[in-house]
């Protein structure tokens, strides 16, 4: 039986056009989930969806989204359909929301490359996991992309965005560069999904001397980058505190680092 063509990326169309036009229809999509939320708790299905020809590009993060007047496909701007969900639900908590959102919308590979690139709190071991089980089942369709990821440099493969934007995980729960990005990341969602607290102080322990190299002006540097003392910080952390840095993100370290630092000075 001879093949069928590779499946195809699909975006919602509210996620292509100029700057201007993207930032409207996704305010717009933000309030349309929000009021259906507020009815029911589900979301509405994108209205319209557009086939992404093989090779072009997609803009993934703000910092690479210079050319405003120029259409295009403007993933990083689900963030402002989260914005206008939040403005719908009118001073309600957002997050409830926002992860139920997330939940539906990992079912879908740009809701899940979104999600897995961006980053966005929370990011534990367990949400992680999640968001990068759901980018290696759409492996398929994102591949047939190319991403630009903060400058306007050539544009990624699949490969190289996951690269450079879920180093911190592949590096503390998979450490080793030997194989491929998407064997490290199936490696490390693999083990995020099944860990014990434990499991997370060690990936922690790997990349907090990663997290120290970003680190500036630390007044007690030589105590909070002792592994002695980050271990038994870790150790007495609040169930909620430690889920919310589990999955060993760099930015959620940094943030450990510096109040550290401030509760050192304190002594």
């Amino acid at each position: 039986m001879t093949p069928g063509p590779p499946p195809s990326l699909q975006l919602p169309s509210f996620l292509h056009g100029t700057f201007s036009s993207v930032q409207q229809k996704t305010r717009k999509e933000g309030l349309r989930c929000g009021e259906l939320y507020g009815k029911d708790g589900s979301f509405p299905v994108p209205l319209r969806m557009l086939e992404v020809p093989p090779g072009d590009v997609v803009l993934t993060h703000e910092g690479a989204d210079l050319q405003h007047e120029r259409p295009a496909w403007r993933l990083h701007m689900v963030s402002h359909v989260m914005s206008g969900l939040s403005e719908a639900l009118e001073g309600q908590n957002p997050f409830p929301a926002r992860d139920a959102y997330e939940g539906r919308f990992l079912e879908t590979a740009w809701g899940a490359l979104y999600f897995a690139t961006s980053a966005m709190v929370p990011v534990s071991a367990e949400r992680t996991a999640l968001r990068l089980q759901a980018v290696l089942r759409f492996w398929e369709p994102l591949k047939g992309a190319r991403y630009l990821f903060k400058t306007l440099g050539a544009p990624f493969t699949l490969e190289e965005l996951m690269g450079a934007t879920c180093d911190w995980a592949m590096d503390a729960w998979c450490p080793g560069g030997e194989t491929s990005a998407r064997e490290r990341l199936t490696t490390a969602a693999e083990r995020m999904a099944r860990a014990t607290r434990e499991d997370c102080i060690e990936a922690i322990l790997r990349q907090m001397p990663h997290a120290l190299t970003f680190a500036r002006n630390l007044k007690h540097r030589d105590v909070v980058a002792d592994p002695a003392f980050q271990r038994e910080r870790l150790a007495v952390l609040s169930p909620p505190a430690f889920e919310r840095v589990s999955g060993a993100c760099t930015s959620d370290l940094l943030a450990l680092l510096y109040s550290w630092d401030r509760q050192s000075g304190r002594k």
